[in-house]
């Protein structure tokens, strides 16, 4: 018997007066704000996706859960929590923009570099992704909206600034509360909307082996595995801190690395970040500061919920800042096989940064 195609509707809403995206077209507001006022977040979604110019064949939607409590907006829906916001975000791109294809990561959950990687590997129309950032997450916490574009990068500030202008007049939105996706289950489902598209398909991937395919063709794995392995062999330790970034430490630098399972600390990933702010910083870092002081380690690191700000400490504790770490980067480029056979256009830096580059 053939199944009915899986209806959509349209729902009525009224506009916000205070969703001007800000820091690359994202919308981060306290978790309790969205729980609370009424077709917060699919307004802002419809906006985003309002704003942007998708292909309508080949266009994609990348969604990412980076680790961070999800509002509980739609209180019919008997299924987890987060899957709500996945499929409000896909029923916006399916109905409006006629997107025949979404792809997500395993469970929800990509690093942000890892979105970056996807979205030009398949050359996508874009990104959405919750995040609380680097804030404190869950009900007392932050909850966030970030978008990002074709070329992998943040939204400008020319996109960031239709979305608000859109946000300001927005008067309705499409939803399909009946479609249930699994985000556990690699591979793809298709569904039968009522939209142009049949079947419209959802793909699950393991984001995580996608970056690691990336990373093996830009850094000389043999040399790390060697250092990290090898007879003199370096101690090393890293603190996810309870964000997204756990998966990708365990299977890149334990699991293919070799680094001893111990070396990774604070990774499974968590909702509230087990309660602190996931900013790697001295003044969260604080567990992996502890153990660089003792000497044991001869590099430490920490990184933030979604993976695109870290910390990187020496033997002994000591700090090396973004700017040498940049600068050391630059003076070693024959040891890095991507740049060695692409070769180099130049270095990105920010207004704070030291001298060390210059040098």
């Amino acid at each position: 018997m053939e199944r009915s195609p899986i209806p959509v509707l349209t729902v009525q809403t009224a506009p916000y007066e205070d969703q001007r995206p800000t820091g690359g077209g994202g919308l981060r507001r306290p978790t309790a704000l969205f729980e609370s006022q009424r077709n917060y977040l699919p307004n802002f979604v419809q906006s985003l996706l309002s704003s942007v110019s998708m292909q309508p064949i080949l266009a994609c939607i990348f969604l990412c859960k980076r680790v961070c409590s999800i509002p509980r907006l739609y209180h019919f829906y008997p299924v987890h929590i987060y899957l709500l916001c996945v499929c409000i975000l896909i029923f916006k791109s399916v109905i409006l923009f006629r997107i025949g294809r979404l792809v997500i990561g395993q469970n929800g959950i990509l690093s942000t570099p890892a979105v970056s990687c996807i979205i030009r590997k398949i050359k996508a129309a874009g990104g959405i992704i919750l995040t609380a950032s680097h804030s404190p997450g869950g009900p007392g916490g932050e909850f966030g909206v970030k978008f990002e574009v074709a070329n992998g990068g943040p939204a400008p500030d020319i996109v960031s600034e239709k979305i608000y202008q859109i946000s300001k007049t927005l008067e309705e939105y499409a939803i399909c509360p009946d479609l249930r996706v699994d985000l556990s289950r690699l591979g793809r489902q298709e569904f039968d909307l009522e939209n142009k598209f049949k079947p419209f398909r959802v793909e699950i991937v393991d984001s995580v082996e996608i970056y690691l395919n990336l990373l093996r063709s830009i850094f000389d794995f043999n040399a790390i595995r060697n250092l990290l392995t090898g007879p003199n062999q370096i101690k090393i330790r890293i603190d996810a801190m309870n964000g997204v970034m756990g998966p990708y430490v365990r299977r890149i630098l334990c699991d293919e690395l070799g680094a001893p399972a111990n070396s990774a600390i604070n990774c499974i990933p968590l909702e509230d970040f087990g309660g602190q702010p996931p900013d790697p910083n001295l003044t969260y870092a604080t567990a992996l500061l502890e153990a660089m002081k003792g000497g044991e380690y001869g590099f430490g690191a920490a990184f933030d919920a979604d993976g695109d700000r870290y910390m990187i400490l020496g033997q002994n504790g000591f700090f090396v800042n973004a700017s040498d770490s940049l600068a050391i980067i630059a003076a070693n480029l024959s040891c890095i096989p991507y740049f060695c056979q692409m070769g180099v256009r130049g270095f990105g830096r920010s207004m704070p940064t030291s001298t060390a580059l210059d040098k």
